[in-house]
């Protein structure tokens, strides 16, 4: 049974390579996100709860989020582990897991932040058929699939992705000590091909 989490700024890598190792060890990858559409999509009880503030414009309460964690994990598909992409996010929510289940790895996807901006910053999108592609490889602006104008998302603007990154960092730093401190937060270098940083994390885990 292994119990992993996945930590990363926005554009580290952490969703594919979440999926990628899902796919290796035979173990589902839970996204909070995820979950949160899928239990009000189904109205569950605890969705229900979720859309209420969701439809407020508010922040869903970690005590919701951490219904939704415990409804999922208590799964049969975890029963031989889980990787959790996204969650905890702060070192409340670590608690509320600890109490929960236990922890056997916690894998960091470390990227400079002038690489995070650049990654994210030069997305483009195509509004006809959602293809997207980065401007370092696809610079003339036109979808390769359906010849649409690409455009930038709003999130993806320098601007909102450097505060993107201050907000995780003031969130998140404080949880890498956390887990330091146990034990269990191993480091990877993300700035490197998809196929490298997945094998990092395969020797990370390994040595759990």
């Amino acid at each position: 049974m292994m119990n992993i989490i996945f930590l990363g700024p926005p554009g580290a890598g952490k969703g594919t390579q979440s999926q990628i190792v899902s796919q290796r060890l035979s173990i589902p990858q839970i996204s909070t996100g995820d979950m949160l559409r899928a239990a009000v999509s189904q109205k569950t009880p605890t969705g229900l709860k979720a859309k209420a503030y969701m439809d407020a414009g508010e922040l869903v309460p970690d005590e919701i989020i951490i219904d939704l964690v415990r409804e999922r994990v208590d799964e049969d598909d975890c029963r031989n582990g889980f990787i959790l992409d996204g969650f905890p996010r702060t070192v409340a929510q670590a608690d509320a897991l600890a109490a929960l289940c236990a922890v056997d790895r916690v894998v960091n996807i470390d990227v400079p932040q002038e690489r995070l901006v650049a990654r994210i910053s030069g997305r483009r999108m195509c509004p006809d058929c959602g293809a997207a592609y980065h401007v370092s490889t696809h610079p003339d602006g036109r979808c390769g699939k359906c010849g649409g104008a690409l455009y930038q998302r709003e999130d993806d603007r320098e601007e909102t992705v450097r505060n993107r990154l201050r907000v995780y960092e003031e969130q998140t730093q404080p949880l890498i000590e956390y887990y330091a401190a146990r034990g269990l937060l191993v480091t990877v270098n993300g700035d490197e091909s998809i196929e490298r940083v997945t094998e990092a994390i395969a020797q990370a885990v390994e040595r759990t």
